[in-house]
């Protein structure tokens, strides 16, 4: 009986090695962007965990990479990346890539102090005031081109957490930014009294859409992204798609302080 066991058990084993042997492996290239992407969240965040899901029930296994958003371009329009995520479309990409169906739908509203009084319901309600921003970053066709106006002043840093300074020390009076970023900025670098003070208005500048870019440098690429799309479209009409989203909400992506730990000490050098 032992004997029938020990064979059992060996069986099993060698078919469980053997499907992990047959999964093939996925590189693909991503930017820090907390919650939705970053090494120091569970899962690299919640686009990685949904990426990572997805690809994984078509048999692949998903490894992420965190490079500069450039090199994380760059490096996959080579084809040294199976693909990249997540990014916005822009005509001129399509030179390099092919754009996955939607993966995240994003909202942008206008941050402000919950001591400036501020309303709006077109951009030219926002003549004279001086706007943060992002260094090269786009706030939509539609915004950019009243930004070209010269109508408002928008001074542009390298970081959320810079933007933020700004808004507390009243050296701006608006931030736009996608509304889950922000306030996983002000979590990570603010008191909870600094936090208190900033508020966001309820009218979205922007909603935008976000993809993963398949490199047309790769032959595989057209398959890889029908097999993508068939499964995300299985998701979204499961509804398991939604249920990743109410697990950000609720704080599932977040580290322990055990696991921080832990993280930092993996990563440190010897």
């Amino acid at each position: 009986m032992n004997c029938k066991r020990l064979c059992s058990s060996l069986c099993l084993l060698l078919c469980l090695n053997t499907q992990a042997a047959e999964q093939q492996a996925l590189s693909i290239s991503v930017g820090d962007w907390p919650p939705y992407l970053s090494a120091d969240l569970k899962h690299n965040g919640v686009i990685a965990h949904l990426i990572s899901d997805l690809f994984a029930d078509e048999g692949y296994r998903v490894s992420f990479q965190f490079l500069p958003w450039p090199r994380a371009y760059a490096a996959t329009a080579a084809g040294r990346f199976d693909a990249s995520a997540v990014w916005m479309h822009k005509n001129e990409r399509e030179a390099d890539f092919l754009y996955s169906a939607p993966l995240l739908d994003e909202q942008f509203v206008f941050f402000h102090l919950k001591s400036f009084p501020f309303d709006w319901r077109s951009p030219y309600d926002l003549t004279g005031m001086t706007l943060g921003g992002g260094l090269k970053y786009s706030y939509g066709a539609k915004f950019d081109a009243f930004l070209s106006t010269g109508q408002v002043r928008m001074e542009r840093v390298s970081s959320d957490m810079q933007n933020f300074e700004k808004l507390l020390r009243e050296r701006i009076v608006l931030y736009p930014q996608e509304i889950n970023v922000g306030y996983a900025a002000l979590h990570s670098n603010f008191t909870p009294a600094d936090i208190a003070k900033i508020t966001h208005h309820p009218k979205p500048l922007l909603n935008n859409l976000s993809y993963l870019m398949f490199p047309k440098q790769l032959a595989g690429s057209p398959a890889l992204r029908e097999r993508f799309n068939r499964r995300l479209q299985q998701y979204r009409d499961s509804g398991r798609y939604e249920q990743y989203f109410r697990d950000l909400q609720a704080g599932h992506y977040q580290q322990t302080p055990d696991q921080a730990g832990e993280l930092e000490a993996d990563s440190a050098e010897p």
